[in-house]
Order: structure tokens, then sequence, then C-alpha cells
């Protein structure tokens, strides 16, 4: 039994199921040569004439361009360039109709031939066969060639196919099965020898078993050219086949020479075979040998309306309706003018479509050759569709499911194997029109799936995105977590540093003042290179020179250390005998003038007040005197002043204490006085001078006791205890002053017990409450300047603790504040007091105007007093 490969060689055909035999009508322009037709008046050059991806733009409008010029350069995969078919210039790049049953318009380069025609440079190559296979595929890539059987697939892609499968046979097409259709004939009978050249070439490319070229016996010409040129190459076979449409189609020309059924959704290249077609390989020719692109290929012109049917040279860009024009087109009625074949090819919406890569023929019929389809009708079940199929489908279950849109059932029922060539149609006794149901089906579910592919890629898109922002919020998360642990580690660094840098510092304040300047000299003299002289026996005699200051220092100190234990002895025993002796002296003081007001009541109640207020201010200035001596003669031994500061601080306690039960004393007095009131009005006014007086002398025992603390600092030793001595000390006289205005500021109502005239005594106990606020008022400023004065000089002298220097001044001063308002609270009541006698017993007008004089220069001496006592308080000395 012969193997494959001996039935091809003995010639052996098979074959495919299906097809039909429509009428040829191919001698209607098979009988003259390839003519050439005038340059027209401009080109239009789409950017996509096959499939795959645009090129890129070379050019731009205004540009001069040559011929064979690249206007576009091949960029993504299966992308080509496209070349000017002549010279001129680029008038415009604009979206233009497109080769296509829709005419959309895409993107396309309008070019103005200039006549010229000047080709570009060319670079010709004399033997293919000293390139490598890499730079034979670069030249037909950059050549833009692509299949010119109507399919438009880049064959630069097919000529490397080697690489991925091997190819056994390589199958050129030259068939042309379709009605009317001669250009590859014509081509055929003229250019075999350079179709058999591009052959060749693919041959070194893709080394396969055996070339096998098939042509229809129809084309006796073409076959017996193609045998001559072929002659010398063993290897290439050439086969006549039956006429019998479509024989042409890929998939049935491999099954007829062959035997090899493509699987269904498979290619060519699956059972080992690479089909091209004979344009193709003319164009393969012209671009290796003679280095031209594709710029133009050979079209069918033909139809009843065309005076001269024939095959001609068209570039690429010339629109159909100057091909028309140039081969005599004359237009009937309702003319039709098909792109293609009359059984493949579509109907164009206009004649301003240009000339493309994969155009074959134009054919314009008219209305007896070609007849316009009837109305659809039902289909009869004939079987007839499915008995011309050559992919062996059921056009019938396809044409329902598509009518249906049952998309998943259509591709059940591999509609994709469909080749559209019509043949269904063609029989169909109800010319249903079932090839448009097809390719509509077709591009609805290639919509589904591109939709499809971008919801995948959308939902791809989103799922990344989500991840990557899951990713950087734990990312953000991370960095905070690592900005806090750093944060900590960098607060402890610096605490390590900072307390690195404070045992330096505190070792650099340890040094001496002269080793430091040791040091420092010793560098600078490091820095400028000199030699560092001997200083040895200076700092000898330094040394003996501290050690003599010390020895003398310490002798003093030994010499001073008993005189001052026994001058503090005596300072202490002074202090203690001067406070006894002004305690004694205030008691007695207090018990003479109690003995004087009795006496002096029971004759004149007026003259007793004057008298008790005389007493209490010369108790007053008593007091002021001792505790002025206090201070100078706690200074004579400063030998221990802290012991000092604290036996004055008694004695002034003591003096304030003698002074208030000497003011309680005399405050009992004016109500003895008022027992027998013959002249209340006296009372009165004696009552607020009396008042005054007690402001004045509590002002200066204020101002004396809040002197001592400054006094007692003369020999700062131990700060803190000097501090909180003066803060008891400025209490005390606080608290002595609040009690003496409570006293004072009852009399008022005492005074009153029998008014005469309670506006005047209204008036003179409103004196006495402005005269008290006012030195309440100049105590307290006092009193917080003398606190905030001698606080810094404690606390600076020794700054020990400054912390508790501080706190005794700020509670000093607080309890002053408090002392001082609620004498204000106290003195407020008074007109309330006063007025609670609302009747008065009648006096004569004589006694009213001895009163109302009396009054007037009691408030005169008051205002003339409390004067003096400003200026004093004021005098910095």
């Amino acid at each position: 039994m012969e193997t494959l490969l001996e039935q091809i060689e003995h010639g052996k055909l098979w074959q495919f199921p299906g097809g039909i035999h429509p009428p040829e009508q191919k001698s209607v322009s098979n009988q003259a040569s390839i003519g050439r037709i005038p340059l027209p008046d401009y080109l239009v050059l789409p950017l996509k004439q096959h499939i795959g991806a645009n090129g890129q733009l070379l050019v731009n409008k205004g540009d001069r361009v040559l011929k064979g010029q690249a206007l576009t350069r091949p960029g993504a995969n299966w992308s080509l360039p496209v070349h000017a078919p002549t010279s001129g210039v680029i008038s415009d790049i604009k979206p233009m109709p497109s080769a296509h049953p829709s005419a959309l318009p895409e993107l396309s380069i309008v070019l103005t031939p200039d006549g010229e025609d000047s080709w570009c440079e060319l670079s010709p190559v004399s033997d293919f066969t000293q390139l490598d296979n890499q730079a034979l595929i670069d030249i037909i890539h950059h050549a833009g060639i692509a299949g010119m059987g109507g399919a438009g697939f880049p064959t630069y892609v097919k000529a490397d196919s080697a690489k991925h499968k091997p190819v056994e046979f390589l199958v050129v097409n030259g068939v042309e099965c379709e009605p009317y259709i001669t250009a590859d004939d014509l081509l055929m009978r003229e250019h075999a020898e350079q179709i058999v050249q591009g052959i060749e070439i693919m041959q070194h490319l893709l080394s396969p078993e055996y070339v096998l070229v098939g042509i229809e016996t129809n084309k006796p010409e073409a076959i017996q050219a193609m045998t001559a040129a072929a002659a010398h190459n063993s290897k290439i076979l050439i086969r006549g086949l039956p006429v019998k449409y479509p024989s042409g189609g890929e998939k049935q020309l491999i099954q007829v020479l062959t035997s090899k059924e493509v699987p269904s959704g498979g290619i060519p290249a699956d059972v080992g075979v690479l089909v091209q077609n004979v344009g193709t390989l003319f164009a393969v020719s012209e671009a290796v040998c003679k280095g031209k692109p594709l710029i133009e290929r050979v079209v069918t012109v033909t139809g009843n309306t065309i005076q001269t049917p024939q095959n001609v040279w068209a570039l690429l860009g010339t629109e159909i309706k100057h091909l028309l024009t140039c081969q005599g087109f004359e237009p009937v009625a309702e003319q039709r003018v098909i792109m293609g074949g009359p059984m493949m090819g579509f109907t164009l919406p206009t004649v301003r479509i240009p000339v493309v890569k994969t155009t074959n023929c134009i054919l314009a019929p008219d209305n007896q050759e070609l007849a316009v389809a009837g109305p659809e009708q039902a289909c009869i079940r004939c079987s007839a569709c499915a008995d011309a199929c050559p992919q062996t489908l059921l056009p019938q279950q396809l044409q329902w499911f598509a009518k249906g849109k049952e998309y998943d059932k259509l591709e059940e029922h591999n509609l994709f194997d469909c080749i559209e060539c019509g043949a269904c149609a063609y029989v169909c006794p109800s010319e249903i029109p079932l090839v448009q149901y097809y390719r509509v089906a077709k591009a609805e579910i290639r919509e589904q799936k591109l939709e499809k592919v971008k919801a995948e890629r959308a939902k791809e898109r989103f799922e990344a995105r989500k991840e990557r922002l899951e990713r950087e919020q734990e990312e953000r998360q991370n960095r905070h977590k690592r900005s806090a642990r750093s944060s900590t580690r960098s607060a402890e660094q610096s605490d390590k540093v900072s307390a690195a840098m404070e045992r330096v510092k505190q070792k650099k304040d340890g040094q001496s003042a002269v080793q430091a300047a040791i040091e420092r000299a010793k560098a600078k003299k490091s820095a400028d290179g000199t030699l560092e002289p001997d200083n040895s026996e200076v700092a000898l005699e330094r040394a003996k020179r501290k050690e003599k200051a010390r020895q003398y220092k310490a002798e003093k100190d030994a010499q001073a250390a008993p005189e001052m234990h026994a001058g503090g002895e005596g300072s202490r025993k002074d202090a203690v005998a001067a406070a006894i002796a002004r305690a004694k002296a205030k008691k007695a003081a207090q018990q003479n003038d109690a003995t004087d007001s009795s006496a002096a009541t029971a004759e004149d109640p007026r003259k007793a007040a004057v008298a008790a207020a005389i007493a209490r201010a010369k108790a007053k200035k008593s007091a002021q005197q001792d505790n002025e001596a206090t201070p100078s003669q706690s200074d004579t031994g400063t030998e221990d002043p802290r012991k000092a500061a604290v036996a004055a601080a008694i004695a002034r306690a003591k003096a304030k204490k003698a002074a208030k039960e000497t003011e309680q004393s005399t405050d009992a007095e004016p109500a003895e006085a008022n027992a027998e009131p013959e002249d209340p009005r006296n009372a009165a006014v004696a009552a607020a001078i009396a008042r005054a007086k007690a402001k004045k002398a509590a002002k200066e025992a204020e101002q004396q006791a809040d002197a001592d603390p400054a006094e007692t600092d003369a020999e700062p030793e131990d700060p803190r205890k000097a501090a909180v001595a003066a803060a008891i000390a400025r209490a005390k006289a606080k608290k002595a002053a609040k009690e003496t205005e409570q006293s004072t500021d009852a009399e008022p109502a005492e005074a009153n017990a029998e008014p005469e005239d309670p506006r005047k005594a209204a008036v003179a106990a409103a004196i006495a409450r402005a005269k008290a606020k006012k030195a309440a008022k100049e105590a307290e400023l006092q009193t917080d300047t003398v606190a905030d004065e001698a606080q810094p000089v404690e606390t600076d002298a020794e700054p020990e603790d400054p912390r508790k220097a501080a706190v005794a001044a700020a509670i000093a001063r607080a309890k002053a504040k408090k002392a001082a308002k609620e004498a204000e609270q106290q003195t407020g009541v008074e007109p309330g007091d006063a007025s609670h006698s609302t009747h008065e017993a009648p006096v004569s007008a004589e006694e009213k105007r001895q009163a109302a004089i009396k009054a007037a220069v009691a408030r005169a001496k008051a205002k003339k007093q409390a004067a003096a006592e400003d200026q004093e308080g004021n005098d910095p000395s």
C-alpha cells in the first residue's frame, strides 16, 4: 500500500464534502492581459488593511513622500506598515470610509500624487539563500505583505511558523474558484517565474517536504505557465483540480491535495500544512529580490455594466470609482457594485471606497446578470443547505439558533467552522440569506466574548486594587507601629544621650578652670605645631600658694568659732530680756490706762474717750519702738542668725498679743463712757479717731513684721528656716490686724446706744470705714511687696531648696489677702448697725452746731493724719 507521500507524488487527489457548481463567468475578464490605469487625483490609504493592529504614523500633514516610502511603522503583534504607492504630498490624515459593508470611517492617509512617480531608495537582495531566516522574515514584514487571497493574514507570521511547528507541505492556492474572478489566473500566466521565486523563498524558510500548487482545470494556460516555471524544482508539484466551488477554501484545498482534515477550531499548522496565495508569493518575490514593498495588486474589474472588463494593476488607495471610470462603467437603475465575487463579496454602500491589500475583484453587474434576492420565505426542510455545506454543518439549525440568539448552542454546533462560502444560501429554495444570519451571530458572539474579557480584566484590576489597598493599609498600620516603637526607642535613646551629655557636662564642670585653661593652651599649641614649654616650676609655685591659703583659712575659722559661740549665747539672752521688758511695759501701760479711763468716765465721757484713745496710741507707739529695737538688738550678735530670728519672732508675737489685749481693754471704755450719754457726737468723733490710730498702729506693726525677714537675712546660713519664721510672723501680724479691726468696728454701735444725731453718726462711721479700708489695702500692698522682695533674696542666698521658700512666701501672701478681705466684710455692716437706732432725743440748735464743728475738725485731723501716714508708707527708706 502506498504511503501518503507516494500517493501525492503520483498525483492522487481527494474530495471534500458538499460544494456547488455556479456559472463561472471567467471568460469575460481573462481574455485581455493585465492593464494599467492612470494615476488618480488622490489616494486614500487606511492604516489598517489586514488582520491585526494599526501601525504608528511616521508622516504629518504636508510632508512630501517618495514612492515606496514607509508611512507607518509596525507596532504591536500582527502589525504591518503602509507605504506610499507613488510620490506626492500628504494632503490630510483623517478618518475615511473603509472597505467594509458598513463603510465605517477609519483613520487614513490622503496622498496627492505629484505625477513624477519617483521611487525611494530600494534594497534588493541578489541571493536570498545567503540571508538567514530572520533577515528574510524582517524583509517580508517591513514590506507590509498580507494574505492577498481575501483573509489578510500577515505573511511574516506564517513565514515564521516553522519555529513552532514543522511544516510538511506548503500549499499554494491558485484555484480561484469563485465566479468572475480571474486576477490570480492572469497573474500566473504573466508572472509565473516571480511566483515560483516567491515559492522558493518560502521553501527556504519553511523547508517543507513538497510544495503543492493547486490550480483548477478551467485555467489551462496558468497550469502550463506554472509547470514550465517550476520545472527546475522537483519539490514543486503542480496539480490541476476539478472545478467545484469552494475548492479554493483553505481547508477544502488541503483536504483535496493531502487528504488531511483540519480539526474543528484548528488551523492548517495543526496538521503540518501551510497555505499561501499566488498573489502573496508574487509580493514576496518583489520585496526580497527587488526591494519593492506591497503598493499595488491585480484587481479584476468586470460585470455587464463595464465596457472593458479586464484585470488591472491598481495602486493601493485608488478609489473604486476611479477603477470603474477607467474601465468604462455605465451604471443602470438600482446599480450594485460588489467588492469580491458574487458568492463571498459584499455590496459597497459607496464607490468612494479605496482598494486595499485584500481587494481582488470589483463586480458591477446589471439587474439581469445577478438578480436581487426575493423576500425570505419559510424553510421547507429540504436539506439542500446541509448537502451543499463543505464543512458538514447544519445550516438550518444554525439559522434557527441565530434567530433565537442562542449563542451557546451556536458554538456547540461549530458556527465558527463556517467559511461563509454562501453555498447554502445559493441552493436555498426559500431564498433565506443564511450567511447573513451567521455573520451577525458571529459578530455578536465576538462582542459578548470581548465584553466578557473586559469584565474579567476589570475584575482582575478590581481585585488587584483591593489587594493593593489592603496591603497599603497594612503597611501604614505597620509603619505606625514601627514609628511608635521607633519613637519609644528614640525617646529612650534621647534620654540616654541626654544622660550621657549630662554626665559629660558634670565631668567637664568638675574640672578646674586652671586645668581647662591648660588643656586649651595645649590644644592651641598642638594645633599651631609649636613645642609645649615646661611649666612644671610654675605649677609647683601655684600649688604652694594654694596650700598656704588653705592653712590661713583654717586658722581663721578656728579663731572665729569660740567668739561665735559666746556672742550667740549673749545675743539670745539679750533678746529674751528685751522681749520680757517690753511685755511688762505694755501690761503696766494697759493697767494705767484702765485706771485713768475709769476715773474719768464719771466726770466726762467725752474726755474719757479721748483719754482712752491717747492711751491706746501711746501703747501702739511703745510697741512699735520695742519692735524696732528688737532687730537692732538681734543684729548685735550675728554669729547665729537663725536663733536670733526665732527669738525676734517670739518677741514680736508677744508684743502683738499685748497690743491686742490693750485694744480689747480700751475698746470696752466707750461702752462705759456711753452709760451716761452726755454728748454722743463727741463720742463718735473720738471713736473714729481711735479707730484711725488703731489702723495706723496695725499698719506699722505689719511693716515692722515684714521687715524682720530681710534683717535676719544678713547672714543667710539657713534661708529655709528664716523664710518659715518670716511667714509665721506675717501671719500673726495679719491676725492681730484683723482682730483689731473687728474690735474697733464694734465701737460705732456701742457709741450710738443713745444717738442724738444719727445722720452725723452715720457720716462719721462711713469716714471711719473708708479710712479702715484704705489702711487695710495699704497694709496688704506693703505685705505683698515685702514678701515678693524678701523671698527671692532668701532663695537666692543659698539655693538649696528654693521651692519650699517660694511656697512659704505664697502662703504668707494668701493669708494677708484673706485677712484684708475679712476686715472689709466686717466693716461693711456699719451702716446697718448705725441705722438700728432710728429715734433720737431732741437737741438744741446750738449743740448741733457745736457737734458739727467738732466733727468737721475731727475729719480734717483724720485726713491730715491719713495723708501723713501715706507719705510715711511711700517713703522708700
